[in-house]
């Protein structure tokens, strides 16, 4: 995956943002479905990428089945697959849990959530897949076989065992006590089961990449359309990457200086922000839309 930093002046105090090239593209699919490969370059252009990159990335895309492409060069249009135009639902649900626990709307009912799966070596690949799954969805390793969560996540983990043929080969169990090495209290567990320190630092990131963005969008700087697209990928790109390993847990097991809050909070106000810059309206883009309504209270 390519990744791309924007082009700083010297002195610039604006942090630079990290886009990945696909998530340029999977940014820039609109409701129905297509990517015109003219606005893809211009935004590209802006965030510092170059036509190279952005053909490479469109070429594996397409390799991969991911997009068709109908036309040549930058009056190219792309087609996602069922599959790309459905793929950021997931990620959407969870930046709307994220909010609704930021504003207090769900609170931690004081259950643990444990799943284990026991699956013999001749499903090997299947099993990884599994672990992979879990630990995305935010689950931390008990012991072989056995992770937590304070969520209840058993409807999310049941449907990755289903597509992996494993649904038989799990058990799961929710308790309100649990006890590691003898410690049982709440946030030492939490803070001893997930890395929270260096989850607390991708968001002080994401915060730093946001003030000076926000700043911009609601100043008296005219800004195009592309400009406007480019700052909403980057800030897409920044809170995928600071939400990516976070579990999300609730407010009730995080320390009180938590740093999570506040950063989502400054990418609602820019995102508010970038749509009274649009009139009012989210664009046509499909990224914008999830985003938006995940972060609307």
């Amino acid at each position: 995956m390519t990744t791309t930093r924007r082009p700083q002046s010297p002195g610039s105090e604006t942090p630079r943002a990290e886009v990945p090239t696909r998530t340029l593209v999977y940014g820039l699919v609109r409701r129905d479905g297509t990517v015109h490969a003219g606005e893809l370059y211009a935004v590209a252009e802006i965030l510092g990428m170059s036509d190279q990159q952005v053909r490479l990335c469109i070429g594996r895309l397409t390799d991969e089945g991911r997009f068709t492409r109908e036309g040549r060069g930058r009056k190219a249009v792309l087609r996602a697959t069922a599959g790309v135009t459905n793929s950021p639902a997931l990620t959407a649900g969870f930046v709307r849990h994220a909010f609704r626990q930021d504003r207090g709307l769900q609170p931690w009912d004081g259950l643990w959530h444990l799943v284990a799966f026991a699956v013999p070596e001749s499903a090997r690949a299947a099993r990884d897949s599994l672990r992979e799954a879990i630990l995305r969805l935010g689950g931390a390793p008990l012991h072989n076989g056995l992770y937590v969560s304070a969520h209840p996540w058993e409807d999310l983990v049941e449907t990755e065992a289903h597509r992996l043929g494993l649904a038989p080969a799990l058990t799961h169990l929710t308790c309100t006590h649990l006890r590691m090495g003898g410690e049982h209290d709440p946030h030492a567990l939490a803070a001893s089961l997930w890395p929270l320190q260096e989850i607390a630092a991708g968001y002080e990131r994401l915060a730093e990449v946001t003030r000076p963005r926000l700043h911009r969008v609601t100043g008296p700087e005219p800004l195009t359309r592309t400009e406007l697209l480019a700052i909403e990928i980057e800030l897409a790109a920044e809170l995928t990457r600071a939400m990516d390993p976070d579990p999300l847990l609730p407010p009730e097991l995080l320390p009180s200086d938590w740093p999570g809050g506040r950063a989502r909070a400054a990418v609602a106000d820019c995102w508010t922000a970038l749509r009274d810059r649009h009139g009012g309206e989210a664009p046509p883009v499909r990224l914008f839309e999830l985003y938006d309504e995940a972060a609307d209270p």
